[in-house]
């Protein structure tokens, strides 16, 4: 074993301990040099200005800290020559697979299942701006009719920018369709960048997700035993044995959008980083709770901008044939930093994680050069309080203190969960409930929030219209959440998560050592331990007796029968009830995490008649084998007739009755039963 490879050992067990470590061996030894951004020191190197060359094939960004090499005139980055090593970047892959753009899009005479891969490959380079403080320089490809199906029908600019005395670089793209162009659908596009791969075995994601990592080759047939999908593979003859019998898959490593600042990998020899720092999620999809791909086994790293994964089709971006669209993804910046011999690695990531924050506090940038990226003063700021008012919970209203409140475009309730063309811009409420939304491009939104602790959401029904430099104070806003009458009982939550529900320990033969105790639902495999723990009756839950987080199962998923079938679950809800008011009206409120090709069916105290309420056939979220715990979320508000209850035993019967494959089923946020209301509360259903 390699002493880089006993190093992350280590660091991997002992990560907090080492931090600290080497914070103190840092101020007590001066030798440790730190290079990485506005860190770096040697005043010869901050004061060389940004060169630019262009050859015949090739064209170099230099600015004496680092040099970028990119194809001329298609835009990918072939070498990254940094701090001793002559590139960053895997060599033995070809250049256009090394640091790239793509887009996975279908349209007319497109038949691939999950769409064709267009690596946007660029025709045309423009020098934009060649200073000593900064180079930008722009890669266009443009549509035309001769194009038909063989390439996305967009114009594209892709876009790299470095300045100077900077460790890094900037690349973001515009898009753009014009009207009578043909119509298309957009699943997924980002930003590659795959690294050498004896070099970066140290992969980190956040504080606690961050570990040393398997090779590519353990994926392999001769190494690895594919599961249930290809993305999942059984390390069983992996090069390095320590890493037998882990299960290796790119979704394990996947995070919410709003923790997508920062992440990539180090390398051992020399100590080196290479990270991807997001600084705005404005012209991502989804909200802030939106999962995207982050880094895995390559070593691969990713800025995703839009994909439909953990949400399904339906957040398939849809360009019409006469429609047209402009969108500005990025900028993103890739970030390098090292050190001199005798230094902690793990303060790379420590550095990494100060440099996101200086680039959102530098956000929106005023060094991009076009005109399609509206600098902080072309934008415009909203702020206000937003206030619950649940009569049931207390008569005065409180303050939503750390809810999201965001803008997005124009819709109905919950329509941003899926919105795609446009720019969302989120934020959290003070405990006040008080919130400041900043650097808004100019444009019409509504402005959407949701409060954990309740269940629905806000919008406010008037659009907001942004000008460049206004200011609007929106004043005070009111949620009234729904709610029909008191509270009978309720199971869960309302956080639009099932991590407080029973996660059960993975099966031994499927484990990632990363998820042992933080993530335990991100272990591969979960949704078959339903059938273990349950192999003939399903889960009943007794209101009073039972506890949420250890008596139901974080998923309702499809039950195995044999190799090839499974059947659909029935879970039982056991309540009392001291009365029933025959002339009133009874509510269920079901707030799903998630659901994946599933239907549920409410029965009360009658297991075999017809349904009093049915979801009909839901979500693509396919977040059951992703290990996720949470997709799109969805509130079904079911009447339940006040003839079928009893005062004393009743049953409710919850049927998930998809049952073609082990991924259908779906999560549940929370559950609540509610009484009729009160004749001196007053109801306003949402």
């Amino acid at each position: 074993m390699g002493s880089g490879k006993i190093l992350f050992a280590l660091l991997t067990l002992f990560s907090q301990f080492m931090a600290a470590f080497s914070n103190s061996q840092q101020n007590e030894n001066p030798s440790v040099d730190f290079h990485g951004g506005e860190k770096r020191t040697g005043s010869s190197l901050l004061s060389e200005g940004v060169q630019l060359r262009i050859e015949k094939d090739y064209v170099v960004l230099d600015n004496g800290i680092l040099q970028v090499t990119l194809s001329n005139p298609g835009g990918h980055v072939t070498g990254i020559q940094y701090n001793g090593l002559e590139n960053l970047l895997e060599a033995d892959n070809g250049e256009s697979d090394r640091g790239y753009w793509d887009v996975v899009w279908s349209g007319e005479g497109v038949t691939r299942k999950k769409g064709r891969l267009d690596r946007l490959e660029g025709t045309n380079l423009t020098v934009v701006v060649e200073t000593e403080e900064k180079v930008e320089i722009s890669f266009t490809r443009m549509w035309n009719s001769s194009l038909q199906a063989k390439v996305v029908p967009l114009n594209f600019d892709k876009r790299y920018v470095m300045l100077r005395g900077s460790s890094g670089f900037y690349t973001y793209a515009i898009y753009e369709h014009l009207k009578g162009w043909p119509a298309f659908d957009l699943d997924n596009t980002r930003i590659v960048f795959k690294l050498a791969k004896q070099k970066f075995r140290y992969m980190a994601i956040a504080d606690n997700r961050q570990r040393y990592m398997p090779l590519p080759e353990d994926r392999s047939p001769e190494r690895g035993k594919t599961l249930a999908y290809p993305e999942a593979v059984l390390l069983v003859n992996p090069i390095e044995p320590e890493f037998k019998g882990e299960v290796d898959d790119k979704y394990l490593y996947s995070c919410e959008s709003q923790d997508t600042g920062v992440h990539g990998w180090i390398s051992a020899d020399p100590r080196v980083g290479f990270w991807q720092i997001t600084p705005s999620n404005e012209f991502r999809t989804g909200g802030p709770l939106k999962q995207f791909l982050t880094s895995h086994v390559g070593p691969t790293t990713l800025t995703v901008m839009h994909s439909t994964h953990y949400a399904g089709a339906n957040i398939t971006m849809k360009i019409g044939p006469d429609e047209p669209w402009k969108k500005v993804y990025g900028p993103a910046f890739a970030y390098l930093n090292s050190l001199s011999d005798g230094g902690d690695p793990l303060s790379l990531w420590d550095d990494a994680k100060k440099q996101m924050v200086n680039e959102v506090h530098m956000w929106p940038y005023d060094f991009i050069a076009s005109e399609d990226f509206p600098p902080a003063k072309q934008r415009g700021s909203v702020g206000g309080r937003l206030l619950v008012l649940d009569r049931y919970v207390s008569n005065a209203t409180i303050s939503a203190e750390g809810s999201y409140v965001g803008m997005a475009a124009p819709g109905e309730v919950g329509s941003w969960q899926l919105e795609s063309k446009g720019y969302q811009f989120w934020t959290k409420t003070d405990e006040g409930g008080n919130f400041t939304i900043n650097g808004i491009r100019p444009g019409d939104y509504n402005l959407y929030a949701w409060v954990p602790g309740f269940i629905g959401e806000y919008r406010f029904i008037s659009v907001i219209r942004i000008n460049p430099g206004c200011d609007i104070d929106i004043g005070d806003l009111v949620y009234e959440p729904p709610r029909n009458g008191s509270t009978l009982w309720e199971i869960g939550f309302p956080d639009r998560s099932a991590a407080e529900f029973y996660i059960p320990d993975a099966n031994p033969e499927y484990i990632n050592k990363l998820y042992l105790i933080h993530g335990r639902y991100r272990q591969y495999g979960l949704w078959e331990r339903y059938a273990e723990l349950y192999p003939s009756e399903d889960l009943v839950f007794t209101v009073g007796k039972s506890d949420y987080s250890k008596d139901w199962f974080f998923a309702q998923v499809t039950r195995k029968k044999d190799n090839a079938t499974y059947e659909g679950t029935t879970w039982q809800i056991k309540f009392l009830l001291d009365e029933v008011n025959e002339r009133a009206e009874y509510k269920l409120r079901l707030a799903l995490a998630t659901a994946n090709v599933a239907e549920l069916e409410v029965r009360v105290n009658e297991p075999n008649a017809n349904p009093v309420f049915s979801t009909g056939q839901i979500g693509k979220d396919n977040t059951i084998a992703r290990h996720g715990i949470h997709g799109l979320y969805r509130l079904f508000n079911a009447d339940i007739p006040v003839a079928q209850l009893r005062i004393g035993n009743n049953t409710l019967f919850l049927t998930q009755t998809a049952r073609i494959s082990p991924f259908q089923g779906v999560m549940y946020d929370y559950i609540r039963l509610e009484g009729p209301p009160q004749p001196h509360k007053t109801r306003k259903e949402i």
